[in-house]
């Protein structure tokens, strides 16, 4: 398997996790409320099912920014490769392995550091339209492009 696939697979479970244990929160939640309806004890009753609505909310936006984060991820062939960066890419640079995708954050992938950075991020519009042997300069860091996959 190539690495581009790896990494790709990689980040999209991390995902399915993220969705998975959200869903379970919300649920959980939901069970809360339910008892909480139950119970009686006034003021101190609607406290708490206002704090569970509140959290149920939280995490429902939380869902919502993963499942977009998904879609996103999802647009992504991995089997394809340009010759200049676009969303999907795998570029090798001079400061490590980044992925152009969604903001997911840094893994490591056969023992190799691998970024996953979002297109609209700082980096990702400096990195936008490059070509191997270009660099792009972001905070006083150089990021030399050696390859693009």
């Amino acid at each position: 398997m190539k690495l581009k696939q790896k990494i790709y697979d990689h980040y999209l479970q991390v995902i399915q996790d993220k969705v998975a244990m959200l869903q379970k929160v919300l649920d959980d939640l939901k069970e809360s409320g339910a008892n909480e309806t139950k119970s009686t004890a006034g003021d101190k009753h609607e406290t708490a099912l206002a704090m569970l609505q509140i959290e149920q909310a939280n995490k429902r936006a939380q869902l919502q920014e993963v499942l977009a984060q998904k879609a996103a991820l999802e647009k992504i062939d991995p089997m394809l490769s340009a010759l200049m960066i676009v969303n999907g890419s795998l570029i090798k640079t001079n400061r490590g392995y980044l992925f152009m995708s969604t903001a997911l954050g840094k893994a490591s992938i056969d023992n190799m550091a691998v970024i996953a950075l979002s297109p609209q991020s700082p980096l990702g519009q400096k990195m936008m339209g490059l070509k191997t042997g270009d660099t792009a300069l972001i905070n006083g860091m150089e990021y030399h492009i050696e390859s693009i996959e």
